[in-house]
């Protein structure tokens, strides 16, 4: 087994799954804290790395495309500090990352994992119920059902409404999104009643972000809520085809020619059927001796005509 534990967490590595352990330490994040211990089977994988550094080097892991709740909610915009799939290494530790490097790189290609992405979640995502409150909300969810309660931070026009309820198979989206600079970030749950017209500040489905410390723990709640969404690389659902047409049978050697009496036969309509039941014969419908058959009985109409 590889294994490497430093101030920020452990990681180990028993051929199948990387097990992930959050550190104790203060300087933790809270949302790894929160988070808490992680399996990464080797199926979700796309890759890792250990990356050096003047002062320490770092572990990463790169998951494949959808394999992850947390990170399609997020979109790989979560801080490095708060990336669960990432471990600062002190330089004294770096021959066994790269160890366990080789271990995982070497598995990956004996199992002959391809990184492709992902058309279901590998990973579970966060467990339920779960809650944060961060910037002007808290957010609750229970599995079925969103709840939005607002503070004393929250706009007013927005808070008047009371507190907000959002049921799952009502949404649509969720869009978090990381405060930047100046620039607010947000989490926002996009129904087909409500599409996301206001701004954050005025929106009674989102939650404004002002970038302090506890903003990705808004994160883990849209992890949780986007893992218990359909899939969005599934494999849409065929449609039923519609119904045919019974495919025409063999055509009777005697049957009166199309679009006229037995008594009366018309030249013009002898050598439509003569057209027709050579198509039939070259689709397969007529077997050669009932196209030889029929031809012959237009045939012999045609010259008593």
């Amino acid at each position: 087994m590889a294994e490497i534990t430093q101030r920020d967490g452990a990681w180990s590595f028993d051929g199948e799954a990387i097990r992930i352990v959050p550190g104790r330490d203060r300087g933790v994040p809270a949302v790894r804290q929160a988070l808490g211990e992680l399996t990464v089977p080797l199926v979700a994988l796309a890759g890792v790395a250990y990356e050096p550094g003047r002062k320490s080097g770092r572990l990463r892991l790169r998951l494949r495309e959808g394999a992850d709740p947390l990170l399609q909610a997020t979109g790989g915009k979560l801080p490095d500090a708060a990336d669960p799939y990432q471990l600062s290494v002190e330089p004294e530790r770096r021959d066994l990352a790269e160890y366990l490097v080789d271990e995982v790189r070497q598995a990956l290609t004996l199992e002959q994992v391809e990184p492709d992405p992902c058309d279901r979640y590998v990973l579970p995502g966060p467990s339920v119920p779960i809650s944060a409150s961060a910037g002007d909300a808290t957010v609750s969810f229970d599995g079925e059902r969103i709840r939005l309660d607002w503070n004393w931070k929250t706009e007013e026009s927005k808070k008047s409404g009371g507190p907000r309820t959002v049921l799952l198979p009502d949404l649509e989206m969720v869009e978090w999104v990381p405060a930047v600079g100046l620039e607010n970030g947000y989490l926002r749950f996009i129904t087909a009643k409500a599409t996301a017209t206001a701004a954050p500040k005025y929106d009674p489905h989102a939650v404004v972000l002002y970038g302090f410390k506890k903003d990705p723990l808004m994160a883990l709640v849209a992890a949780a809520v986007v893992a218990r969404m359909p899939h969005p690389g599934a494999p849409a659902k065929a449609l039923p085809l519609p119904a045919q047409p019974p495919a025409p049978g063999p055509v009777p050697a005697d049957a009166p020619p199309a679009g006229g009496d037995e008594g009366e036969v018309d030249h013009d309509v002898l050598l439509r059927r003569l057209r027709e039941l050579g198509d039939l014969h070259q689709s397969g419908i007529l077997t050669e001796e009932e196209f030889t058959t029929a031809k012959q009985a237009v045939l012999r109409r045609f010259s008593d005509a």
